[in-house]
């Protein structure tokens, strides 16, 4: 790349370049982040033509302002690019007003009772994932937790019956290693669709089937099915994934710093803390592209509509002028400010309380367990995903 005569703010240098498709690169980009974030703070890439923003104000109020940076084109870069045509109902690819009506809709299923409520469950379920385990000296903090428990969670959500929960676990999974055409049908929850058609229960299935609401042409009616089954995909594979990437970084973050480990074995209530350090240090989403509808100025640089804008979560999570005195230490005691790792205004992520409470217990009941853990590298696997950076596998020697 070349720096630009006009505006070196803008345009960066060969030494100074972000490739937001390297896996390797996406596992532990912050110096790169870093750079960007004090030697340009509105960041062009032209090899894949998009801006950047880094620092947490700029990327806080650009995930606010819907109307200069639009998600209707599509929220990942290469989508934005690609100048697909987004199905309806795919939630964090709309723009207000249709997404202000699905998310309402949608979010019934994450009120504070019934996030709550489902607290027993998971907890039973990570006991019954980390019991065998007591005794072999070995734990995968992905494998045997991470990439069970999240989409467990979903089937208990939805009124799955456990039985069948498996299946959509395996959905989720295909989901993340690119088999599209999975996604985009959601057929794995058709069958249930149709079972609670049949057979009315207690459970949100049966409430998203039968809820009545007003569409954008202002027209009462009930979701279609095509409609509801985008919508199970959407919140079962954008759910689920993270929280397994939060696990698995939980388990490298953690082993990295010992001390602050220990301190987490010895007093169990500074675990909601941790888990707070642990989304801000390493968010699973490191960018959420925007799609940008006018002309906006920053850095005094032009950034023109039709654009496409990254904002670098990641970055802006370690921002120094937001988490000071340094944003790039891991410190679970630092006072708290809140981070982007879930977004910001209209589509911020609505099962937040329910990844934070899955992260909570998943940590607790590890802890009774298995007190410390050194991660076996040779084993421990990067997931080949850029959407959503993590560990595929995360093996550990416990003891």
């Amino acid at each position: 790349m070349t720096i630009s005569a006009e505006n070196s703010n803008v345009q960066t240098a060969d030494a100074l370049y972000y490739d937001p498709y390297s896996v390797e690169l996406n596992m532990n980009p912050f110096p790169v982040f870093a750079r960007i974030r004090e030697e340009a703070p509105l960041y062009y890439n032209d090899t894949h033509d998009f801006y950047a923003l880094s620092r947490y104000d700029d990327v806080n109020k650009a995930l606010i302002d819907h109307e200069t940076f639009i998600s209707g084109k599509g929220a990942l870069l290469e989508i934005i690019k690609s100048g697909m045509e987004i199905p309806p109902g795919t939630l964090i690819f709309e723009d207000p007003p249709l997404h202000n009506i699905q998310r309402n809709l949608l979010s019934r299923m994450f009120t504070p009772r019934k996030v709550a409520a489902l607290e027993p469950q998971i907890r039973e379920f990570t006991a019954r994932c980390l019991d065998p385990l007591v005794g072999t000296g070995k734990f995968d903090f992905v494998n045997d937790l991470g990439e069970q428990m999240p989409m467990r969670v979903i089937g208990m959500l939805l009124g799955i019956p456990e039985e069948h929960q498996r299946r959509v676990a395996d959905h989720g999974e295909a989901t993340l290693q690119g088999q599209q055409a999975l996604m985009a049908s959601g057929e794995v929850f058709a069958e249930f669709i149709d079972y609670r058609t049949e057979h009315p229960s207690d459970d949100i299935m049966t409430e998203l089937l039968n809820v009545e609401f007003t569409d954008e042409t202002g027209t009462v009616r009930r979701l279609r099915r095509e409609e509801l089954l985008m919508y199970l995909t959407v919140v079962a594979t954008a759910g689920a994934e993270t929280t397994t990437r939060l696990i698995g970084w939980a388990g490298k973050t953690l082993a990295d710093h010992p001390d602050q480990r220990r301190e987490l074995a010895e007093n169990p209530a500074l675990i909601p803390q941790a888990i707070e350090e642990i989304l801000r240090w390493e968010p699973p989403a490191l960018q959420m592209a925007r799609y940008v509808a006018r002309d906006t100025e920053h850095y005094g640089q032009t950034v023109p509509e039709g654009s496409a804008m990254l904002l670098l979560v990641g970055a802006s999570n370690r921002d120094h002028r937001r988490f000071p005195p340094d944003g790039d230490v891991f410190d679970i005691d630092r006072e708290q400010h809140s981070h982007l790792t879930f977004g910001a205004g209209t589509h911020f992520c609505m099962g937040n309380a329910l990844a934070r409470m899955e992260g909570r217990i998943a940590l607790e009941e590890i802890f009774k367990r298995f007190p410390t853990w050194e991660v076996d590298w040779p084993n421990a696997h990067p997931s080949q995903t850029t959407a959503v950076r993590g560990w595929e596998s995360m093996p550990t020697f416990v003891s």
